[in-house]
């Protein structure tokens, strides 16, 4: 049985469809292209676009639709309820947004203090860390100042690096965590960053295939990509 999911990304973006091609050929991505708002860099999509692409994810007859933005999900405290609410009513499915998906996907794995790696500028990463402070310590490995979000695509050996130097097996405990990027290709980075810091690695593209995986009650199982994919631990 062939299940089939949503995923909706920025113009810019061009790894995630890359990556839905290595899952099984049970699963069948639809992907939709967002314009920018224009509000910055990594502002959110228009709304517009978001309902137009989830309402022609809903045509392919789709199980749940997946946002894979994650930095758009720190322009407002209520930004993924209001845009999952959007894209689950024009699909006429569940919806998630990818920074959900590593929220959800760090509980599943028990993580309390984490260690963050991020491409983003610090102004970003600022608006990141009250998001963790109450339940996790983190630590971010800062970036340079990313001017085009294009750029992102090419950086997909500095993770490893940056985990490396933000140490979370000394430091920041039991979790490590890649930050907030859909862009690095999730499936190196697993394997650079996980064997350099000895921990479990949760990326974003990885943790919304935990979460389609998880509403879909699979019994797949992908030991290939992380610990994450390889248990498909159950929500805590």
């Amino acid at each position: 049985m062939t299940r089939h999911f949503g995923v909706l990304i920025p113009p810019t973006n061009t790894t995630v469809e890359i990556e839905c091609r290595l899952l099984p050929a049970t699963y069948q991505a639809h992907v939709g292209r967002l314009k920018s708002s224009g509000a910055g860099s990594f502002s959110p999509s228009r709304d517009e676009d978001i309902d137009y692409q989830s309402q022609l994810a809903g045509t392919a007859k789709v199980e749940m639709v997946i946002l894979a933005q994650t930095s758009a999900s720190l322009y407002a405290d209520d930004y993924d309820d209001v845009v999952t609410k959007r894209m689950s009513a024009g699909a006429g499915v569940p919806a998630i947004t990818s920074a959900q998906a590593v929220g959800r996907a760090v509980r599943a794995l028990g993580a309390r203090r984490i260690a963050i790696v991020s491409p983003y500028s610090e102004a970003v990463n600022d608006t990141r860390r009250p998001l963790f402070q109450d339940e996790a310590r983190a630590r971010h490995g800062r970036a340079r100042r990313i001017r085009r979000d294009r750029r992102v695509c090419d950086r997909a050996a500095r993770p490893a690096e940056r985990a490396r130097r933000v140490r979370p097996d000394r430091s920041a405990g039991d979790r490590s965590l890649r930050g907030a990027r859909r862009q690095f290709p999730d499936d190196a980075v697993d394997r650079r960053l996980g064997a350099g810091v000895q921990k479990p690695v949760v990326t974003t593209n990885q943790a919304s295939i935990w979460a389609m995986l998880r509403a879909f009650d699979s019994a797949d199982r992908l030991p290939a990509f992380g610990r994450l994919l390889a248990e498909v631990p159950p929500d805590a």
